[in-house]
């Protein structure tokens, strides 16, 4: 690869803009704006209908953003249509203002102004590109000319303002900031706002767009924070960041220029726009989010915007996605799997507020999503935690850990010779078919119990091919009891070596008890078993007999 052909393109500013490498972190939300409706739409293969754009635009509402790019109306009459369509229906919400683009020029101005007539809060966002590549290749213009394009529109810009009704706000880029001198468009800016006249009742916002990434993210930042240090009206300006992903760092482009100064963020959901997309604003709000800062959005139902994403872009959101993704709290690891299912023990038992599970950087009910299905995922490389885990969060099993252990090889062989993974309801099936109320061909019909001091003693009547078998034995409590009676009856050798036993909620109106029983043969191999009845005598005795039955059968 011949690397001789690329060169740095972009023009660092004074190491004195700084200031930002000493902040560690976002202390509040940016104004956000979506460009969905613009940038977004604009990349699609198949941009989206009227109706698609009018159920996305609900979406953006409902997630709670206060400003939305909603098209280029002089460059489209779908844009143009749907634009009226939010004015004369009134679909504006009080609070919400929506953004319109239009290139410096006259006649595009113009119909942009028609398409924002009667709007009760719009703002009209004009650009001109002033990079040194569209300098000199794209308009064959000098710096002056240049200038004089915005200037001009500035100046067309606020007359038709004053000449139409509506309420209106204004937002000047210079297009491909990051590939011009950081002096020169600190001129045109400051040119563009000496027409408009920023004040407290007229705020006006420069956006300096990554429209193509070329530095790596600090040097970004530097060149925001000298745009903030020496804008003319500074305090009635919005300093507007507007991030593309070429380099990939669109997130970390945006995070930085905060630091540095910046107020408000333009950005897609998922990051869709044009070649790598515009910056992700579900993953920057989020990000905020995880540190502790509230985002001023509203991403407590993920899937559910992933659905209507993809249903009107016909876009996919990657497996992968920060956040979104369907993948991204999902643990195959054995090691991972029982780290988090010990942190959420952890969790629980200590009744903690402040989230801290390992390897979950927040909380994924917060988001919509659910532990069992999203976060403890089953395959062949996952170990004895996360099959417990979802035993126990999804069905109320509670096994005893070296059970544990033999349940997730069983169910990792599986997995591994069928190539798949797991959901919960087969790990279900795999635990009930392999340990749970097992029939060995030996039965319990009845039994009754009378204690004598600190010994129990038992009369029990066992069945085994059709024939019913009554014994009485004694033992140190019921269950020990009724284990003499069963070696005594079968002659068979073992030691009853673990029994344990937990209610299961939500069964119903009667609680059920879950008892786990491991034998274990002279070699020491074990055997377990599993049992559930609403009478835990019983339930013991299905576990001791499911035991049993692996044991003679052999099984697990």
């Amino acid at each position: 690869m011949d690397a001789t052909k690329y060169s740095v393109g972009y023009f660092p500013v004074s190491a004195k803009y700084n200031e930002w490498v000493t902040k560690d972190h976002i202390q509040k939300p940016p104004v956000w704006c979506s460009v969905d409706m613009r940038d977004g739409n604009q990349s699609l293969v198949i941009p989206m209908s009227l109706d698609e754009k009018l159920t996305f635009y609900k979406l953006l509402l409902d997630v709670g953003f206060k400003e939305i790019e909603v098209g280029f109306p002089a460059a489209s009459e779908t844009e143009y249509e749907f634009l009226r369509t939010l004015i004369d229906k009134n679909m504006i919400p009080d609070d919400v203002t929506v953004q319109v683009l239009t290139q410096c020029r006259e006649h595009i101005i113009r119909k942009t102004f028609e398409a924002c007539k009667g709007a009760p809060s719009a703002i009209i966002h004009f650009y001109n590109s002033v990079s040194v590549a569209q300098r000199e290749q794209v308009f064959n213009k000098n710096k002056d000319e240049i200038k004089k394009i915005a200037v001009d529109g500035a100046k067309l810009i606020k007359q038709l303002a004053s000449e139409y009704e509506g309420n209106f706000r204004f937002e000047y880029s210079p297009e491909s900031f990051t590939g011009t001198e950081p002096e020169y468009a600190l001129e045109v800016c400051n040119a563009v706002l000496d027409v408009l006249e920023p004040s407290k009742d007229n705020n006006v916002i420069i956006n300096l767009p990554v429209t193509v990434e070329m530095s790596l993210p600090h040097v970004y930042a530097s060149q925001v924070e000298y745009m903030h240090k020496n804008l003319k009206y500074r305090e009635h300006v919005t300093i507007s960041l507007h991030p593309h992903n070429d380099r990939g760092t669109g997130v970390a482009d945006t995070e930085l220029a905060l630091l540095a100064g910046a107020d408000r963020v333009e950005g897609t959901l998922f990051g869709n726009g044009e070649r790598t997309g515009n910056v992700d604003i579900i993953t920057l709000a989020m990000n905020m989010y995880s540190h502790g800062v509230d985002p001023k959005l509203n991403f407590d139902d993920i899937p559910n915007i992933v659905a209507t994403y993809e249903e009107c872009t016909r876009m996919h959101v990657y497996e992968r996605a920060p956040y979104a993704g369907a993948l991204v709290f999902a643990a195959f690891s054995g090691s991972h799997q029982d780290a988090i299912a010990k942190g959420m023990k952890y969790r629980n038992k200590n009744k903690m507020h402040r989230w801290n599970v390992p390897y979950i950087p927040v909380d994924p009910t917060d988001i919509g999503r659910t532990y069992d299905a999203d976060v403890i995922r089953v395959n062949s490389q996952s170990g004895k935690g996360g099959i417990g885990f979802i035993l126990e969060q999804t069905f109320g099993y509670n096994l005893p850990k070296k059970m544990r252990e033999q349940l997730s090889y069983i169910c990792k062989d599986i997995s591994d010779r069928q190539h798949k993974e797991l959901l919960a309801e087969e790990i279900l099936q795999i635990f009930e078919d392999n340990y749970l109320n097992l029939q060995s061909g030996i039965q319990v019909t009845s039994f009754d119990f009378m204690r004598e001091n600190d010994v129990v003693k038992i009369n029990i009547t066992f069945k085994k091919d059709d024939e019913e078998t009554e014994m009485e034995t004694e033992g140190n409590g019921a269950l020990n009891a009724i284990n003499n009676a069963l070696r005594q009856f079968t002659g068979e050798e073992y030691t009853l070596e673990a029994f344990t036993q937990h209610s299961m909620q939500g069964q119903g109106s009667r609680s059920v008890a879950a008892s786990y029983i491991g034998l274990q043969k002279q070699d020491g191999k074990m055997y377990w078993g599993a049992g559930t009845d609403t009478d835990v005598i019983s339930a013991s005795t299905k576990a001791l007999l499911s035991a049993f039955c692996n044991m003679t059968k052999g099984g697990n």
